[in-house]
């Protein structure tokens, strides 16, 4: 009888240690995920102030208009850009050094830089910046626990049986890791 009550223990911790290695894969993908759309969604609040802040300031630097159609076509290769780290952060850090000359024309504007529509577009467009910049942040740290988790002992085994894959990092292309050069 004892040789049996030992193996039903057994049985039962080893059961208990699946389910919770199990579990403890679904809540780190799904934390990822859940970064993620975070990214996605303060990518896209950006995407949808740009529209505003280029007609504020065409009107006053309708002569500007290189500066315009670049900062228009940044917009819409990250508004095309595939729906995943590598494929979003290339059109974004382009977007960000477009937006970035955008922003020096208020130094040749001063009645641009003193209109109250452009500094609170420009405002909101700074503190989406470090929303975004804050989302990537907890995207990556939570990829870093998944990576982790699926490659570390006892869960690697059971995350290879489970097909769980490597996640890849939001990281800044090399053309986005040097400063733009702003030349009016």
């Amino acid at each position: 009888m004892l040789p049996l009550i030992i193996v039903l223990v057994i049985a039962v911790v080893v059961v208990a240690v699946g389910v919770a290695m199990y579990n403890g894969l679904i809540r780190s993908k799904n934390q990822v995920e859940n970064a993620w759309s975070q990214i996605d969604v303060q990518l896209k609040r950006r995407l949808d102030l740009i529209p505003n802040l280029v007609d504020t300031v065409k009107g006053y630097a309708a002569h500007e208009q290189e500066t315009f159609q670049q900062v228009i076509a940044a917009r819409n290769a990250a508004i095309d850009a595939p729906d995943t780290p590598a494929g979003q952060a290339a059109p974004n850090e382009m977007l960000t050094g477009a937006l970035g000359k955008l922003f020096a024309l208020s130094e040749a504007y001063p009645d641009l830089k003193a209109n109250q529509n452009f500094l609170a577009l420009q405002e909101e467009l700074t503190a989406t910046e470090g929303r975004v910049a804050y989302a990537r942040q907890f995207y990556n740290d939570s990829v870093l626990n998944y990576n982790n988790k699926i490659e570390s002992v006892p869960t690697v085994f059971l995350a290879k049986m489970l097909g769980y894959q490597q996640r890849e990092y939001f990281e800044a292309d090399e053309a986005a890791r040097t400063a733009p050069n702003v030349d009016f």
